[in-house]
């Protein structure tokens, strides 16, 4: 994949993950308005998380990890990549089938689980009986991340980016309709979860089709090529595990704090939308580049898709972390303040936000220097690598949690995840010239910081002039998008004069380039 045409896939993933967060956004102010932070909000969210936590393991994290590396190989060498799409489309469908079940019945064991401070109230009840309608959508999303998997490695990447949008709409859609016919939100919610599910599957289903792969489920074989990806997913989904156990670590700290759980939710919205739209898109495309240039032993290739991954990264999400420290308060006052959402819920969720935000680039990062490790196979080390961010993560959520609440958990997330940064980039040193950045990255990044703290700088000082605007009801979304588009111009102005970046790199991605 040429340099260019690198970037485009980047920005394909993440103008459709945009979108998606975008949608995401109005769904979570609706549900802030309608439910605030309530026991409704609280048991959906923590029922919503079930099906979510374990399509980290089966979605976008540890299977296709495993699964997208070895298709790539078998599709660049002519070998039958479709049969072996079908062969782990068929025991992924049992594996899931069999877990749905489970799960279905095992439904208060789990919440207790995920929440146990939900264990003497109604929200446990409530929990209960959404997670056992929402959580089917595990077997559908993760079909649908599977052909995902096919058109990214085939380097077709609009429709599997596209599919998550259709999650919001729905949401959206039955908010609307259960507030105009009367119907319990929290319901309607539910029930959105499972038909989200199945419209996402079928539309990476026809893209897939005609992308020329028509994959269907079968009768599961245990063939040698099956008992291989076993073997790659394995540590990876252990490793997904840990990172599991890190999110129930803070939900369970959080369950213990009443509207903890929804403030530290909508508090990780916000971070994940730069997350999202750079970290993910990054993940998506440069796996399936990296394994085609190590099969082909195109280290200096590897070396600079690696190294523009890293940059391009770097480059949009820095700024975003400074930005979400220095107007937490607004952002979150503007976005989510009404309703049943007051002044003390906008400020608790600030909170959170700007200690998400300042974990922002080591998430991000996570996401250019794992597939480093997934593309030569090697899914132990990140196994051995999230065990001890597992610890840092326990360790301070639970230990800070008597001292300073709810906001232990966020600190903990942020804290482990540099933690995980520090491991994967030392443990990289010994992969070639294909793991180390080039002299164009190293030479840019302290110039992207630099343009970064100039900019937070520039919105703290206007964010306190315009106090009173970004308060005023006829104003304040105004006073917002104004300080967004100054931060825009200052970090873009100020990094193109101090050289953090050219504004040509990001206008030539844009471009259409031919194929090949």
């Amino acid at each position: 994949m040429q340099p260019i045409r690198l970037i485009k896939g980047f920005l394909t993933v993440g103008i459709w993950t945009l979108a998606s967060r975008i949608l995401g956004f109005a769904r979570d102010v609706m549900i802030a308005s309608y439910l605030g932070a309530g026991p409704v909000a609280e048991a959906f969210l923590i029922a919503f998380s079930l099906p979510n936590m374990f399509r980290r393991f089966f979605a976008e994290g540890a299977f296709n990890m495993a699964f997208v590396p070895m298709f790539s190989k078998k599709l660049e060498g002519g070998e039958n990549a479709e049969g072996f799409a079908r062969e782990a489309m068929s025991g992924l469908a049992t594996v899931l089938i069999g877990l749905t079940l489970v799960a279905l019945a095992a439904m208060p064991w789990l919440v207790l689980a995920m929440a146990s401070g939900f264990a003497e109230d109604e929200r446990f009840a409530l929990a209960t009986g959404y997670g056992r309608i929402a959580f089917p959508y595990i077997l559908f999303i993760s079909l649908a991340a599977l052909l995902s998997g096919v058109l990214n490695a085939s380097g077709r990447f609009a429709a599997a980016a596209a599919a998550p949008v259709l999650l919001n709409v729905v949401f959206v859609a039955a908010m609307v309709l259960a507030d105009a016919a009367g119907w319990p939100i929290g319901d309607a919610l539910a029930w959105a979860v499972p038909v989200a599910g199945v419209a996402q599957l079928a539309l990476v289903w026809v893209a897939a089709k005609r992308a020329g792969f028509t994959i269907l489920p079968g009768r599961p074989t245990l063939s040698p090529e099956m008992k291989r990806l076993a073997r790659i997913a394995a540590p990876a989904m252990l490793a997904g595990g840990v990172v599991q156990i890190n999110l129930l670590v803070g939900r369970q700290v959080a369950s213990h704090f009443e509207g903890a759980i929804a403030w530290l939710n909508y508090a990780d919205r916000l971070y994940q939308l730069p997350l999202g739209v750079v970290g993910i898109a990054i993940g998506v495309v440069l796996l399936p580049d990296l394994s085609r240039k190590l099969r082909a032993g195109d280290e200096t290739g590897g070396r600079h898709s690696f190294s523009r991954a890293g940059e391009f990264a770097l480059a949009l999400t820095v700024p975003s972390a400074v930005a979400l420290a220095a107007i937490a308060l607004p952002i979150t006052s503007v976005l989510y303040q009404r309703g049943q959402f007051g002044a003390e819920d906008s400020l608790a969720t600030a909170w959170a936000v700007a200690i998400y935000g300042l974990g922002l680039p080591a998430f991000v990062l996570q996401k250019v220097l794992q597939p480093l490790f997934f593309a030569r196979e090697n899914t132990r080390s990140p196994f051995y690598y999230a065990l001890i961010a597992m610890v840092v993560n326990a360790g301070i959520a639970i230990g800070l949690a008597p001292v300073i609440g709810y906001l232990s958990a966020a600190i903990a997330t942020t804290l482990a995840g540099w933690a995980m940064v520090f491991q994967l980039w030392r443990g990289s040193r010994t992969m070639g010239e294909a793991a180390r950045f080039d002299t164009r990255f190293l030479t840019r990044l302290p110039r992207i910081v630099a343009a970064a703290a100039i900019m937070g700088a520039v919105l703290w000082a206007a964010a306190w002039a315009l106090e009173g605007a970004l308060q005023a009801p006829g104003l304040r979304y105004l006073a917002l998008t104004g300080l967004i588009v100054l931060g825009i111009v200052t970090y873009f102005g100020a990094g193109g004069l101090i050289g953090a970046f050219r504004m040509a790199d990001f206008k030539s991605a844009l471009k259409r380039t031919p194929r090949g």
